[in-house]
C-alpha cells in the first residue's frame, strides 16, 4: 500500500494558498465551514480550501478500485 494523492486544507481568511499553486496542486473546493462536532447546518469552524496534489498518474483509477 503507498499513497498516490495527498490532500490539504488551507483556512481561506489567513492564507491565499499561493505556494500550493506554484507547486502544482490542484484546489478542489471549500470545506463547508462545518466541524465534526459542531451545530449542524451552521458555520462553526473557518471555510478552507482543500488542495490536492497526484503522486501517481493513474491515481483516478487506483481510487476507484
Amino acid at each position: 500500500i503507498r499513497p498516490v494523492l495527498m490532500e490539504t486544507f488551507v483556512q481561506k481568511n489567513r492564507f491565499a494558498g499561493t505556494c500550493y499553486k506554484a507547486a502544482n496542486w490542484i484546489n478542489v473546493g471549500q470545506t463547508k465551514g462545518r466541524g465534526k462536532l459542531g451545530p449542524p447546518g451552521k458555520i462553526s469552524v473557518p471555510i478552507k480550501d482543500v488542495w490536492v496534489y497526484p503522486i501517481d498518474r493513474k491515481f483516478k483509477a487506483l481510487l476507484k478500485n
